[in-house]
């Protein structure tokens, strides 16, 4: 093994952590499948709903989507090593 793998897994294994540590503190959507069928899932009128992205819940949003390209890619560097 060369120790570019070793390095690459321990952080390949960090960032694991770190992403469905991300994932856990999302706040569930109650909406869900249910709100669509009734008709309320595409209502995006409120005020909490138009600045999402600057709140907090936003931005770990973010960072998680972020995070996840991120490990994606280095999936594929792990398996090209």
């Amino acid at each position: 093994m060369s120790v570019l793998f070793i390095i690459l897994s321990i952080v390949f294994i960090v960032g694991c952590f770190g992403l469905v540590s991300a994932i856990l503190l999302q706040k569930k959507r109650s909406a869900g499948g249910m709100g669509s069928i009734a008709g309320m899932g595409n209502v995006a009128d409120t005020y909490w709903d138009k600045n999402k992205r600057r709140s907090q819940e936003g931005t770990l949003e973010t960072w998680t989507k972020l995070g996840a390209v991120i490990l994606a890619a280095l999936a594929v560097l792990l398996c090209l090593v």
